[in-house]
């Protein structure tokens, strides 16, 4: 069974083709992108990337299928971010995404865009049941799954740790994505006890809030503070808040494994404060790829597989989107029994 998988919630325009089959497992045949790039010291503006979504959506979709030496009739459904994300830019890949299943008669499978994240995490690192962290911009969780469907354990109360360090970011003059400026410029700070701000930790249960976290930082750098050393701080205390609710979380539900997905699971300091904690636990840590950590058709396609089996089809014309879809609303089964993930 061969998926393209179509992603468009935000600034990514991505188009993957998937593979899964009895025989050889879950395959990646081709992951394709382009990422609208916003001006210096701004964020998304949906209707800017939706624009730009529709300039590059043929051009990424045929790359896709070239590297992955596939026609359009090999395939065998289409799957596509439904939600949650940006209004226009979400209705760009399900208009794309309606386009071909209609003009080719293939099947087309809306895809909850987080559960994608997850989905490919799971393929990819082999794992049955676990404990998800799910970080990115759009989303700051702790989830796992049931026989009821997806339950939250954690999540912020306010800002995402993407937008966090987006928000700061910009707040430098750095344009969005900015995470991974941010980690640069927290790996450069010389430790210094001094030039360190004083930052709020706040976590109230097994939640986590950023908004004050994201005030104390610019207030910092408005008095002086080198930015070096604010963004070290503001990782420091961010990270340290969540690799506590996320070893809450472990001991309530009693998970041997943890998936750490999204595009923020990225950034090399987060995954060395939480393996500490898994070590001293017994726990799994599993991290997604850095190639795969941020939005891409391959986690559509990887979700696709599960959503159709579970019935998720629908017809061109009800290619609808979701702009608020939380994963705790969505139902679904087990998913078929998967193999060793071969990218």
């Amino acid at each position: 069974m061969i998926c393209l998988g179509i992603e468009s919630t935000a600034h990514t325009f991505g188009a993957g083709i998937c593979e899964l089959s009895p025989e050889t497992g879950f395959k990646i045949l081709s992951d394709s992108k382009d990422i609208y790039r916003a001006p210096e010291g701004s964020g998304i503006h949906p209707r800017e990337a939706a624009r730009h979504h529709v300039e590059v959506c043929s051009d990424v979709i045929r790359q896709s299928l070239e590297t992955a030496g596939k026609k359009i009739s090999d395939i065998d459904f289409i799957a596509y971010s439904a939600g949650p994300g940006l209004g226009p830019c979400l209705r760009v890949g399900a208009v794309a995404a309606r386009s071909l299943a209609s003009y080719f008669d293939k099947e087309l499978v809306p895809v909850n865009h987080a559960i994608g994240h997850i989905e490919l995490g799971k393929f990819l690192g082999d794992l049955h049941d676990p404990l998800v962290l799910l970080i990115s911009g759009g989303h700051t969780a702790i989830a796992g799954n049931s026989p009821d469907g997806w339950k939250i354990f954690g999540e912020t109360l306010d800002l995402t740790l993407g937008q966090l360090l987006d928000q700061l970011g910009r707040y430098f003059g750095l344009s969005s994505p900015a995470g991974s400026k941010i980690e640069v410029l927290a790996s450069e700070f010389k430790f210094n006890e001094k030039e360190m701000p004083h930052l709020p930790y706040t976590i109230k249960g097994n939640d986590v809030s950023y908004s004050g976290l994201l005030s104390a930082a610019k207030d910092a750098v408005a008095i002086g503070q080198p930015k070096k050393a604010v963004s070290f701080s503001v990782q420091e205390a961010a990270f340290a808040m969540l690799t506590e609710a996320t070893e809450r979380a472990l001991s309530f539900t009693d998970r041997s494994e943890l998936l750490v997905t999204g595009g923020v699971a990225a950034n090399q300091r987060l995954s060395r404060m939480l393996q500490t904690m898994c070590d001293s636990r017994g726990v799994r840590l599993s991290v997604i790829p850095r190639q795969f950590a941020g939005d891409c058709g391959a986690q559509i396609a990887a979700a696709g597989f599960l959503f159709r089996e579970n019935g998720y089809t629908v017809r061109a014309e009800k290619a609808l989107v979701r702009q608020s879809w939380r994963i705790d609303r969505v139902q679904l089964g087990s998913g078929s029994k998967r193999k060793r993930a071969v990218a």
